[in-house]
């Protein structure tokens, strides 16, 4: 009876066995793909070559829009929102200084393809620049005349701007008035059973 009691174990055909080698073969198989997709993450694709950054050739538009309204709605297209609109990288800007300040940053120029960096310019180009700028002075368009002139025909320029205002604003009042004492004048007429209280003189 001891004999046949020591013969018996336990029972643990019920317990999953694994296959050793058929694990290791699949770790090192991961292991290599993981080594791979290392590798391509940190090779670099061919830089990127950009142009250097270079003076805007066309007027920024910041005026075009102001003092006049507008209805704002939020199924309107992007481009016809209030605010400023970048075609470029199809964004709305609310205000001019946040426009300025995206035009001249570092999205808006990746998108137009150029580097944040300014081309360096050769000694032959500075001494052509200075030439030029030598000719200029020389021909006598560099004058403090030529500017205080400039600066005069603005001035009577804006002086005539607010003048031609003024006047339509004048204008409007008076007939916003005529309209009004017209609406009155032809209810109190008909009443009377005349014409209307229209002066003779003019």
């Amino acid at each position: 009876m001891a004999s046949g009691s020591n013969s018996v174990g336990v029972d643990n055909t019920f317990r999953r066995k694994f296959n050793r080698e058929e694990y290791l073969e699949r770790a090192r198989e991961r292991e290599a793909q993981e080594e791979e997709g290392r590798f391509k993450s940190k090779a670099k694709a061919p830089p990127v070559q950009r142009k250097p950054l270079k003076h805007r050739d066309y007027e920024v538009d910041l005026e075009s829009r102001l003092g006049k309204t507008q209805v704002v709605t939020p199924i309107a297209p992007l481009s016809q929102q209030a605010g400023y609109y970048c075609a470029v990288c199809e964004c709305v800007v609310k205000d001019s200084a946040n426009y300025l300040d995206h035009i001249n940053g570092k999205k808006h120029q990746r998108a137009l393809g150029m580097s944040m960096r300014v081309e360096r310019a050769s000694l032959k180009q500075v001494q052509e620049r200075f030439e030029v700028l030598k000719k200029r002075k020389a021909s006598g368009s560099f004058t403090e005349q030529d500017l205080d002139d400039r600066i005069l025909k603005q001035q009577q320029e804006e002086e005539e701007r607010k003048r031609q205002r003024r006047e339509r604003k004048k204008e409007k009042k008076k007939e916003k008035a005529i309209e009004e004492t017209e609406e009155v004048d032809t209810d109190v007429a008909a009443m009377m059973g005349f014409g209307g209280f229209r002066s003779s003189k003019k």
